[in-house]
């Protein structure tokens, strides 16, 4: 998706122009890998754009510094104000949200002692991650031939710059075969995730997603939509799924702060038992989203309104 500009950046504490938010060639993030990032969404509410799960989203990103050992200039407290900060200062009604930090100009070498850490938030404004029409007809995926980092190689739990080189390895092999998205298998061969989303798979309604020692990150959304499908009163596993349960799946779906609840229609060319969007996955969504235009009431707090922080 084309990324739209907006005028500010908060960039090393304070808000400068889109222009000047610059990173030196010589960024040992650049050559390493060495960033760490997180996407939040605000939506636009009855109440004025409210920030989707703020304070998980900047935790999630302080434990992915921890796991590389970078010290970050900013306490969540600062970065959380950074992301209202951005959001009310380019006048957006609803936003992608992206905190990043880094190891910047400093020395040459992995150890990276001497190498100061930077911060950035932007906003700019985000439409359907996998299409527009996608929350309805589903997505036609593949299984990659690309298999997700092992364990002690890469710490998938950190959301970390240099993980999503596999990432790329995965999406751009399924797009120059067709499908939209693809699904990576753990080193074990059983089920992980897509490149930027969880992923949940129903049959017999039961929801089934991969656990944690899949190789896969600890989503946000799939939190969320685990704490939803419960209240629903659906029984929820996160357990080893082998990969030939995707064919016989009654639903299926992907989550994520970009994809949302996005429902799967086909996997390697065999039609989801729904044929796209099923009754549960529905009534999943619209419990999701539902949080957004006042029809759930907010009973967790997930919503951050960025006026009420003005």
């Amino acid at each position: 998706m084309p990324m739209t500009t907006t005028k500010y950046i908060w960039f090393n504490g304070e808000l400068v122009e889109w222009e000047r938010a610059t990173v030196h060639v010589m960024a040992h993030a650049l050559h390493y890998g060495s960033s760490i990032f997180e996407g939040i969404r605000a939506y636009a509410t009855p109440q004025g754009p409210a920030i989707f799960r703020l304070a998980p989203h900047i935790e999630r990103m302080s434990d992915s510094a921890r796991i590389y050992r970078m010290e970050l200039p900013y306490t969540n407290e600062q970065i959380a104000a950074a992301c209202h900060e951005v959001v009310r200062a380019n006048g957006l009604d609803s936003a992608y949200i992206r905190p990043i930090a880094y190891r910047g100009f400093g020395e040459i070498s992995p150890a990276a002692k001497q190498t100061p850490v930077e911060v950035a938030v932007a906003a700019i404004p985000w439409g359907k991650f996998l299409g527009d029409d996608v929350l309805e007809r589903g997505v036609d995926v593949c299984v990659s031939s690309w298999t997700r980092p092992a364990p002690n190689t890469l710490p998938t739990m950190a959301k970390a710059g240099g993980n999503y080189l596999s990432s790329q390895l995965i999406v751009m092999e399924a797009q120059l075969n067709g499908y939209v998205e693809g699904i990576a298998l753990d080193s074990s061969g059983n089920l992980s995730e897509g490149s930027g989303e969880n992923l949940f798979l129903i049959r017999n309604g039961v929801i089934m997603t991969p656990p944690l020692t899949a190789s896969v990150l600890p989503g946000i959304t799939r939190d969320t939509v685990i704490t939803i499908a419960r209240d629903l009163g659906l029984e929820v596993r996160e357990q080893t799924i082998p990969r030939e349960a995707l064919y016989v799946a009654d639903e299926l779906f992907f989550t994520g702060t970009a994809a949302e609840v996005s429902p799967i229609r086909s996997v390697d060319g065999i039609v989801v038992k729904s044929g796209g969007r099923g009754p549960i996955t529905a009534q999943i969504a619209e419990r999701f989203f539902g949080l957004f235009n006042g029809e759930t009431p907010d009973t967790y707090g997930w919503l951050d309104h960025v006026n009420s922080h003005a």
